[in-house]
Parts: structure tokens; sequence; C-alpha cells
């Protein structure tokens, strides 16, 4: 059940036979694949994205991978029952309008799901973990928000899904937070994060080469404790014209 006492438009409905539905952002095959169990053979689901490279299992007869710029470009369908868009919104510049695209794109009645993180909303890395290994994670942590913010993205986004939604016209709007405070894929998650951006992490003086190595190796430990930023899912639905 999701907060308010609503449920989330998908997970009240484990089959939609026969509807249309589009993953925008779609990065992996993991959601477009589900998205194309709900619908069934006779439904259709657009799997869309800049970089379609991760894309490589879901090209079906039922679902469709589209090369797409949902900031220029037009939705790849209208009529749709739901839309999908999962930490998209928030590295976009123009965000008001890349939502406007993505109610465009509902028929009346259909469901937009939109879900995003809120680092400034918990920004600790480690909260449990004391000590320098507890400070570097931090430290490394930090210097990740400050490369987001200097993209021009919104460290506070998340939170403000409910009244973006409702001033896309939408209604039925709810929304509720995901807030693991660690796990194994949380480990996993800030490794391959820190791998991502270590050149810019050493460029920009947040750590060195070797903290940088020593940080990895820590996260690989069991017992070490590693807490991601909160992410909120936010849901409207289109009204009925």
């Amino acid at each position: 059940m999701a907060g308010g006492g609503g449920r989330r438009p998908g997970a009240a409905a484990p089959r939609l036979p026969g509807r249309g539905g589009a993953r925008v952002g779609a990065g992996g095959a993991s959601v477009p694949a589900g998205l194309a169990g709900r619908v069934g053979p006779t439904g259709r689901v657009w799997a869309t994205d800049l970089d379609t490279s991760w894309l490589t299992g879901p090209g079906t007869a039922t679902t469709e991978v589209l090369r797409h710029d949902v900031t220029r470009d037009e939705p790849p369908a209208t009529g749709l029952d739901l839309v999908h868009a999962r930490l998209l919104l928030v590295h976009l510049p123009d965000r008001a309008a890349v939502l406007e695209r993505l109610v465009s794109a509902l028929r009346p009645g259909g469901w937009l799901v939109v879900e995003d993180a809120d680092p400034a909303l918990q920004p600790l890395a480690c909260p449990a973990e004391e000590g320098p290994e507890g400070e570097r994670a931090e430290r490394i942590r930090r210097g990740f928000r400050a490369l987001l913010a200097g993209r021009g993205a919104d460290l506070a986004f998340g939170r403000s899904l409910p009244k973006l939604l409702r001033g896309a016209g939408l209604v039925d709007v709810q929304a509720e937070g995901y807030f693991p405070v660690t796990s194994p894929a949380c480990r996993e998650l800030e490794a391959a994060t820190v791998r991502h951006v270590r050149g810019e992490l050493t460029e920009s003086g947040a750590a060195t080469d070797a903290e940088i190595d020593a940080h990895l190796e820590w996260l690989a430990r069991e017992d070490v404790a590693v807490t991601p930023a909160p992410l909120i899912t936010c849901w409207g639905r289109s009204g009925e014209s």
C-alpha cells in the first residue's frame, strides 16, 4: 500500500492486458520487461532513452526501444495508460516543460509515475559509521553532491514532485519515500558511483586516488553500513476529459 491509503498505479493491477505504457529514461531492461509482462501480448510498451545500449533485452513484439531526447522530442505515443520516469527529471534543465510532454502522452485517466532522489533530505553516506573511514566516506559523498549541483541538479528535487505534478494538471496526486538504511546493494551502488566519477572527484580535490582505493576496499566489507539518498515516488492521474 502506498502512503495516504492509496495504491500506487501498476501495483494495484498486476496485469494491464491490451494497454500501453512508456518508460522514459529507461536505463536498463528490467522495468520495461516488467511493464511488458503487465500489458500482455496485446499491449504495447515504449522504452526510450538517449543511450539505448543498456536496453539489450526487451526488443520484442510487445516492446519497442527508441532513442529519444525527452527535452526536445515529442512522446513516442499518446493515449497511454501509464508513463514512468525514474531518476530523469532531476538532471534536466527545463523540468516543467519535460513534465508537460510526459503528461501529454497520457489518455484521460492515465497515470504518470515519477521517481527522483532527494539527496538533501538525508545527505549522509554512513550515518552509523565513525572514525577515519566514516569521515572519508562523508567527504567523498560531499564531493559527489557538489558534482551533481555543478551539473545543475536540484539536490532537493524529490520533495517537489507532488507540487509539480499538481501544477501539470494531474489529480489524485500521492507520494511516498523509499529510504534504505543499508544493504549489500547499497554498498554496491555507492562503489559503482564512486568508480564512475572517480576522475572528477580527484580533479575537484574531494579525494586522492589512494583515498578512493581505500574507500572502495572499505565498501567491500560486509560490516559497513552505507545509506543512499532517499528516493521519492510520486504519481498522479490525468483528469477525465
